[in-house]
């Protein structure tokens, strides 16, 4: 009982198998965020060779060496899953060895912690791109308790773990609904959307808005806190006011869905590199469901067809205001956008959880390392 001290290059080994006869394909490749998770690759794959993809094993993990430039973390991942994953050869894919000394998913709580991202990021070295290397992932001084304890620990990690998968198969069958309801408006009259909506004028010329009311937004539909701070004169950011939409004209061609937000709260600024529109008559067309169209995977294949530019592409409001959309009964428009109110705030919840499950894991490290030192002196 009690810790045992490792070099974390004594029970981990690097997993170097190439997806050389192309047995996985596209719908196999994967990215790894910096939440630390498995996500659909961003990468335009058109004419790529999968040969030198690396292959993901159920257990592995895999990292990207580059740290800079990544919001203070480290991105790494753990794949729990049953299926085999492929990523890009510029990541490293490694698995732990010693299995009767050290738990995958423990390490995978130490490597979920504020903690490790300091470290990783502190013990980068470079000029242009910092890089925490193999070496320096080998390099890591690791106190370990026994199997035991680590088992138990990793216990409720996974039952905090499965908790929240099981909502996120609702989350799932919900969405579901709400494809299929949309499926069915497919049938309805459509309109030009500029018929519609306006575009926001109102500018901060008299300097209401102070610079604590400048928001961002991320991809997921939400405000959030500017990347940067602004130092210079605010008067020609915009007032967005509730059920006002927001997006970034600046577009990849890659896009999944449009990078847009309709606020729901009181009046904030926002950057006027941005593009802000409103619906003219809220009786004909209800904000939400305009809302829940522009988020389909299917309206960002309009947004690209609607978009122009070579080194940026730019989908203006002019192309917004040019695409059609289905324009159902307003009571029609109220319940479909009922539904998917409610996948955003479950949506919303369900990362609430696993933001617990994140905070929990230095908690867990800590515990299983206090015990084990009890445990010694016991």
């Amino acid at each position: 009982m009690g810790l045992t001290k490792y070099k974390l290059g004594e029970l981990i080994s690097l997993c170097e198998t190439k997806n050389d006869n192309l047995k996985y394909g596209i719908k196999d490749v994967k990215g790894i965020s910096i939440q630390k998770e498995f996500i659909e690759t961003k990468a335009n794959m058109e004419g790529v060779s999968l040969k030198p993809y690396y292959l993901v094993q159920p257990d592995d993990f895999v990292y990207v060496a580059v740290t800079s430039r990544n919001g203070e973390k480290i991105t790494i991942a753990h794949n729990i899953s049953d299926d085999t994953y492929i990523v890009s050869s510029s990541y490293l894919v490694f698995k732990v060895k010693r299995k009767d000394l050290l738990l995958s998913d423990y390490l995978f709580i130490y490597f979920n912690r504020p903690e490790f991202d300091r470290y990783s990021r502190f013990n980068s070295w470079g000029s242009a791109r910092e890089i925490f290397s193999w070496e320096d992932m080998c390099d890591i001084d690791i106190k370990l308790p026994d199997i035991i304890i680590q088992q138990k620990y990793v216990d409720v990690y996974r039952a905090m773990l499965d908790n929240q998968k099981n909502y996120e198969l609702g989350l799932d069958d919900l969405k579901l609904v709400c494809d299929v309801y949309v499926e069915n408006l497919l049938r309805c009259n459509y309109g030009k959307l500029g018929n519609y909506i306006e575009k926001n004028k109102k500018r901060n010329v008299e300097s209401v808005f102070k610079k604590s009311d400048i928001k961002g937004f991320n991809n997921e539909g939400q405000f959030i806190e500017p990347m940067r701070l602004f130092s210079g004169d605010i008067s020609t950011f915009k007032i967005v006011s509730k059920d006002d939409f927001v997006y970034n004209s600046r577009i990849n061609s890659t896009i999944k869905k449009l990078s847009i937000v309709i606020n729901e709260s009181s009046d904030l600024i926002v950057s006027p590199a941005y593009e802000s529109f409103r619906v003219i008559n809220n009786n004909e067309l209800y904000p939400f469901y305009l809302y829940m169209l522009l988020q389909r995977e299917s309206f960002a294949r309009k947004v690209l067809f609607n978009s122009f530019g070579s080194s940026t592409i730019v989908f203006g409001f002019d192309g917004l205001c040019e695409i059609d959309i289905p324009i159902p009964n307003y009571a029609q428009q109220k319940n479909i956008a009922y539904i998917y109110r409610a996948y955003k705030e479950r949506w919303n919840l369900n990362e609430k959880l696993k933001a617990q499950i994140k905070d929990i894991c230095p908690i867990l490290i800590k515990g299983s390392i206090e015990e084990a030192r009890k445990a010694k002196e016991a």
